[in-house]
């Protein structure tokens, strides 16, 4: 019989959750997603918890995101990916509000849906082999799990940054971020805080490939190859997930969040770049995808909105 997927048990009055398929970094199904939640409210009622906390086994990170590779299978089987979304956004909305502390180690891969299940804790710890991305435009999707509410709101446009390019951060970028409180351990200074400048220069404005255009032409080594990193990217995921960002930005509710999550989750996850974007990076391992668009210029104005639900 296999080990499941989730270990759940209460240990000196806090509810522990530990995810449980390090041969997949703790990559995410929708059982395991339905474990957490019915967990979280189990411990919410129980008066002998008095907080919880979130590991990851294995030794490589908390979780790598959702396992997309089942994902893909499954919608190209003809099954609706939508129940994994909905449910999955339900418990990052709950983390957010939980009634008791919530305490997340982050330590080694956290990235994608690892974030949502830690990025909106009440403490968020990181360690030195912390390494914490949002990753989606390398496979035709945006960043999602109410992530954005966070990048939206970061020094300059870091945010921005992160998201179009998934670019990894460390330990002391995240503290510096506020996308943790404390470190387990030394953690190197932060890395962003001297890109700091161009960043700022390059990233303003609604217009991805203008963005990409002023990253291509700026003297900085770094801005240069962000811009080759975007390119590499879906265009349709760069550009909807700029479009996302600076909504994010004006939100008031976190429902506002959560409704336009669902919207793009819909657009994008049946989309022929996700299937693409995720038989490159995870299936063949060719990192030679083929989107749907040549560039960022290709993508029109029309195409973003309808990812909305718009136009």
């Amino acid at each position: 019989m296999s080990e499941a997927e989730v270990l759940v048990e209460v240990r000196d009055g806090v509810g522990r959750i530990t995810l449980n398929r390090p041969s997949s970094i703790n990559a995410l199904t929708l059982g395991m997603i339905r474990t957490i939640a019915g967990t979280l409210d189990s411990f919410a009622d129980d008066p002998a918890v008095t907080g919880v906390e979130l590991t990851g086994s294995g030794r490589r990170g908390l979780c790598s995101g959702a396992d997309v590779r089942l994902l893909r299978s499954q919608i190209l089987a003809g099954e609706d990916p939508m129940p994994f979304f909905t449910e999955e956004y339900a418990v990052n909305r709950r983390i957010l509000t939980y009634p008791k502390p919530y305490r997340a180690l982050m330590d080694g891969i956290t990235m994608g849906g690892g974030l949502g299940l830690s990025a909106h804790a009440s403490e968020r710890v990181v360690t030195p082999s912390s390494r914490l991305a949002m990753p989606e435009t390398q496979i035709g999707l945006f960043p999602d799990v109410l992530v954005t509410w966070h990048l939206a709101r970061m020094s300059g446009q870091i945010g921005t940054h992160l998201a179009l390019t998934g670019q990894p951060i460390a330990a002391a970028d995240a503290l510096w971020l506020g996308l943790a409180d404390r470190a387990l351990g030394e953690v190197d200074a932060p890395v962003l805080a001297v890109d700091h400048a161009w960043i700022t220069q390059c990233y303003v404005g609604d217009d991805a490939s203008e963005i990409v255009g002023r990253l291509a032409e700026h003297s900085h080594p770094s801005a240069r190859a962000a811009a080759e990193t975007i390119r590499t990217r879906s265009p349709l995921s760069v550009a909807v997930s700029l479009e996302a960002l600076r909504r994010a930005a004006t939100m008031a509710t976190i429902e506002e969040l959560v409704a336009q999550d669902l919207a793009l989750a819909a657009s994008l996850a049946t989309g022929p770049d996700f299937a693409e974007g995720v038989r490159a990076q995870l299936v063949d391992k060719d990192r030679a995808p083929h989107w749907r668009h040549a560039g960022l210029e290709d993508v029109s104005r029309a195409e973003v909105l309808a990812c909305f639900g718009e136009g």
